[in-house]
């Protein structure tokens, strides 16, 4: 974070965000205002599609600027040339499949679809489509031409769509489209050479065939951390539980069930790297007699339930370190710091991450959290709440400042 409060990368920056003719074009009010939130001076173009779903006034209230939506209207002042020359990133959010046809190809026959020749700083798109649409052949390679010529492409979300179908085409969340802006603008290599084994999601520890002991972690922080060390540079290994997130592309992933094939994973790739951040909320009991056939309830009014402890990885792996540094988590419900500090002197850490659970807007299922980051040697960070992603960050700085071996040059094995 700056001195101001606001992201790094987003204060004095310039950006220009084109709408296209989708009916997500109201969410890019929020992608606008959250652009402007973290100090960004933004410029909008409109395509004459998109004016139909929202109005440009609103974009213009919001920016402070006038909206450009056709490239006629003010010859004079060259928008499609004028507003590229001073733009740090563009960013297009909905992008329609016409729109990503047209960028693809080179057609420039609007004023967003000109400026983009001219364009020469990174540009960020968003799609947003009907499922079918995002999954046709031409949409696929106009996608892939686009990511070949160095433009970032957000895959969109699966979610409820326009059409009622239930598919991949929902425009990707606020969040996510702003740190591909913040990613873009500052872009790091600082991890380069470090191999990072991060854990995430919960386990699942079976009681019957059908029944199992788990928690309410959804796997979102250890994928951000995943995510985050691999735009930073970093070979990455993800060990992940049971969760419904798609996996960062460009990371070795690991999908496991149980505590004890967590630790199994986790060992195996423990020895060659040079990071573990355990983010994963691995259950700390299960039951000590795995039922062979589904438990009935007919006849029985209660049932006792005998519970063993699960392997303490963090434990068993800090222990065997050469020169790693080990990241741990506390997910707390009370005395927070107390119970983190007790975490890190007791398990071995170098660093460990103190979230609150119960705290609102953060924590389990969250977009979004506030952490605490404690060091052996005393320093504290506190971190107000923030997207996922940029506490991902938050915590790479943090262990990049605690000290990191030289890079490792070994090419990335599973």
């Amino acid at each position: 974070m700056s001195e101001t409060g606001l992201p790094r990368g987003l204060w004095g920056k310039h950006l220009v965000l084109g709408v296209t003719g989708s009916i997500a074009g109201y969410k890019a009010v929020g992608v606008l205002r959250a652009l402007r939130r973290d100090g960004a001076a933004v410029s909008v173009v409109m395509t004459q599609a998109a004016t139909k779903f929202v109005a440009p006034l609103t974009f213009e209230v919001l920016s402070g600027s006038r909206v450009v939506t056709d490239l006629f209207e003010a010859h004079a002042d060259m928008p499609h040339l004028a507003i590229p020359e001073r733009a740090d990133a563009v960013l297009v959010a909905p992008a329609t499949a016409n729109f990503l046809a047209k960028a693809a190809l080179g057609l420039a026959d609007d004023v967003l679809s000109t400026m983009l020749l001219n364009v020469r700083c990174p540009i960020i798109v968003a799609p947003a489509m009907d499922g079918d649409m995002w999954s046709h052949p031409t949409v696929i390679q106009h996608v892939q031409a686009l990511r070949d010529r160095g433009v970032v492409v957000l895959d969109p979300e699966v979610g409820p769509l326009a059409s009622g179908q239930i598919a991949q085409g929902r425009l990707s969340a606020e969040s996510r489209i702003v740190d591909a802006v913040y990613a873009a603008l500052t872009p790091q290599r600082d991890w380069e050479g470090q191999r990072v084994l991060v854990s995430a999601g919960p386990t699942q520890e079976a009681i019957d065939p059908v029944r199992f002991i788990s928690n309410h972690s959804s796997g979102k922080m250890g994928y951000a951390i995943a995510e985050a060390a691999r735009d930073r540079g970093a070979e990455v290994i993800l060990v992940t539980g049971p969760c419904a997130l798609t996996p960062p592309p460009g990371v070795t992933t690991v999908r496991v069930n149980t505590a004890s094939e967590m630790a199994d994973a986790l060992s195996r790739h423990f020895p060659s790297a040079t990071v573990l951040i355990m983010a994963a909320a691995v259950a700390d009991f299960r039951p000590k007699t795995l039922v062979g056939q589904k438990l009935k309830k007919q006849g029985h009014s209660e049932m006792v339930l005998e519970l063993e402890a699960t392997p303490d990885i963090l434990t068993m792996l800090s222990a065997r370190r050469t020169s790693q540094v080990v990241v741990g988590f506390a997910a707390e419900t009370e005395q927070l710091l107390s119970h983190a500090r007790d975490k890190l002197r007791g398990k071995g850490l170098d660093l460990i991450v103190a979230n609150d659970v119960t705290q609102g807007g953060g924590g389990f299922g969250s977009d979004n959290n506030a952490v605490v980051i404690l060091s052996a040697t005393g320093e504290q960070r506190v971190l107000g709440l923030m997207p996922k992603r940029r506490v991902a960050d938050e915590i790479l700085d943090a262990v990049r400042d605690c000290g990191l071996r030289a890079p490792r040059r070994a090419s990335l094995v599973e």
